[in-house]
């Protein structure tokens, strides 16, 4: 295991760059693009197309680095995942049809690889972070909250961030990880994947769940036993905007400053912008925007540096693409 006391400084010195300048890694490839689930659900393939089209034409090329998807192992994803649950989907996937879930979630031949390219995507960012290959990392079709350890939901088959902050347990021995959410769903399976985890440190801005799915996320809800004040739920109104928006993050801010961690997962769902079809909510781009930059802040004063975002909901396609782009150019501008 390799362990946080490692020499971190001199990594950072090793950090790629382009044309000197430090390099943003994100993750480009069919492998990603192919986790969707087909014509006509909100939760299509094309989200990664669109994305990267935009991205494209953001003129990024001198510090963006297109790094390419990995799949997870079956251990990796036991680090989260009960072995019950990954032999359930796995069999799913040999049936090829059904549901995962109550119906949101459709089962379809190959659905298990595909899902476990997302999670191994996600592991390969932290590794590139971990390991000063990146100053940042971007994983546009990842950030599946939704899934719990022992179920599907919402779309999310394996939970990449889950996965992740055991990873980041297991191999690199950091304890203090902060998870970060702003996509118009309450991130509820990292929540009470974690609810009394005192290391895990949780802040979420989502519409309030007595409006919008998964019904959960309520102020009151701050963790469990000696993780009690480390989680933070902040559900908005349908209709929030940029200004409801600004008066949260002044909250998370200080919850992740006052945390210290050692390393940031940031879910930046696109789903929170107005015009989304299945939500409610109305930031602009230039929300993902600020909590991008701030965190990036958070990050170099506490853990070097080391932040990996993933793109998780959102369902208008020109707001996924603006938003995540935004996301990829404060990176840019924060190395």
């Amino acid at each position: 295991m390799l362990r946080s006391s490692r020499n971190w400084t001199q990594i950072e010195k090793n950090k790629v760059t382009n044309n000197g300048k430090a390099s943003v890694w994100v993750y480009k490839g069919e492998e990603l693009a192919r986790y969707g689930f087909g014509d006509g659900h909100p939760f299509g393939s094309d989200r990664h197309e669109v994305f990267h089209n935009e991205l494209a034409r953001a003129g990024l090329g001198d510090v963006v680095h297109y790094a390419s998807p990995r799949r997870a192992s079956v251990d990796e994803l036991a680090l989260f995942h009960s072995p019950d649950y990954i032999n359930f989907v796995s069999k799913k996937s040999q049936e090829g049809s059904g549901f995962l879930d109550a119906g949101d979630t459709p089962a379809f031949p190959g659905i298990f690889e595909i899902a476990s390219d997302v999670v191994g995507t996600t592991l390969a960012a932290v590794d590139a972070v971990m390991l000063g290959e990146a100053a940042r990392a971007f994983v546009p079709i990842a950030g599946l909250h939704h899934a719990g350890r022992e179920h599907a939901a919402g779309f999310c088959v394996f939970n990449d961030c889950g996965v992740a902050v055991e990873y980041l347990r297991h191999k690199y021995g950091l304890r203090r990880i902060a998870y970060v959410d702003i996509d118009a769903h309450h991130g509820d399976g990292v929540y009470y994947g974690f609810e009394d985890d005192p290391d895990l440190v949780f802040a979420d801005i989502h519409e309030d769940g007595r409006y919008l799915y998964p019904g959960t996320g309520a102020a009151g809800e701050t963790g469990k036993g000696r993780a009690a004040g480390t989680k933070l739920n902040i559900p908005l109104a349908p209709g929030a905007g940029d200004a409801e928006f600004d008066d949260a993050w002044s909250e998370v801010q200080a919850h992740i400053d006052a945390s210290c961690p050692e390393f940031i997962i940031f879910q930046c769902g696109a789903d929170s912008l107005e015009g989304d079809p299945i939500t409610h909510l109305r930031f602009t781009e230039n929300a993902h925007a600020k909590a991008a930059r701030e965190l990036c802040r958070l990050a170099v004063k506490h853990c070097e540096g080391r932040i990996v975002a993933t793109g998780g909901g959102g369902y208008n396609r020109q707001n996924v693409a603006r938003a995540w782009t935004r996301v990829v150019q404060s990176y840019a501008e924060s190395t």
